[in-house]
């Protein structure tokens, strides 16, 4: 078991390859932290890149069983120094590829400042783990934060918006400037809560649902009669008005309709 020293810390570089913008702004910090409301009971947080704790100082005011995962291992060390009382709950790892099953076998919530080139990636994991994650407090590229809180009918409107949209319920709560971090990014940032949803199963097949809802994205300057040509549609099916709609049109019940159509289709209803 490694020892770590109260010897004085130095700062941890932020590191360009990991796509490391620390957060200095301590108001700002606070606001994400008091963000994370603990939806269904919830008291495990997950931070997500913790970084030099900047955010993490604000969670451990709150009444949270807190658990830290950051990649980077000048992070980690610099976090073990930091919080000793923390010990083995700071995880030096990829939160991309850990299996989490073991350390929450029960439902827990998600807050960090993520890392702006692998946000997305993070979201397609947290739609893996969404029978136990409740809960998500992030700050990401506010282009991102907005296609993924965007409503049908809008530009911003995609893939991961109704995808995520399926299981939780997304909040923009505010916009951050470049200047308050440390280096500051070459975008404007945003915050976000997801809240999951009553939703347990989509009322049709969820793998399939995917494959629709990533073609109707696929060319979303064309029609879905045209997207999804692919697909096998029934021939009573293809006369119907939703077909002449654009994906971004659809919110998720409408994608589920779709769905439902091509299956009966393909003969699995």
């Amino acid at each position: 078991m490694k020892i770590y020293h109260s010897q004085p810390m130095e700062k941890v570089k932020p590191k360009k390859h990991l796509g490391q913008h620390f957060l200095t702004d301590l108001s700002i910090a606070e606001r994400i932290a008091q963000a994370v409301k603990g939806h269904g009971g919830v008291s495990k947080v997950l931070e997500i890149g913790p970084g030099m704790g900047v955010l993490t100082d604000f969670l451990l005011k709150g009444n949270l069983d807190l658990y830290l995962i950051d990649i980077d291992k000048e992070s980690i060390d610099y976090l073990h120094q930091k919080y000793p009382q923390l010990s083995d709950k700071i995880i030096e790892g990829d939160f991309l590829r850990y299996d989490f099953s073991q350390i929450f076998p029960e439902p827990y919530a998600i807050a960090g400042n993520f890392p702006y080139n692998i946000s997305s990636q993070i979201f397609f994991k947290v739609l893996e783990e969404k029978d136990r994650v409740t809960e998500v407090v992030c700050m990401l590229q506010k282009e991102v934060a907005q296609r993924i809180a965007s409503p049908k009918g809008n530009k911003d409107y995609g893939i991961l918006s109704v995808l995520l949209q399926a299981w939780y319920d997304i909040e923009y709560l505010f916009s951050v400037p470049p200047g308050v971090f440390n280096p500051p990014p070459k975008v404007n940032s945003g915050v976000i809560r997801l809240t999951r949803n009553q939703t347990d199963k989509l009322n049709c097949n969820e793998k399939l649902f995917k494959q629709v809802v990533k073609a109707g994205f696929g060319n979303r300057r064309k029609t879905l009669r045209n997207s999804l040509k692919s697909f096998q549609l029934a021939d009573e099916f293809k006369s119907n008005p939703i077909l002449d709609k654009r994906a971004e049109q659809l919110d998720v019940a409408e994608f589920v309709f779709l769905t439902q159509q091509i299956e009966k289709g393909r003969g699995t209803n």
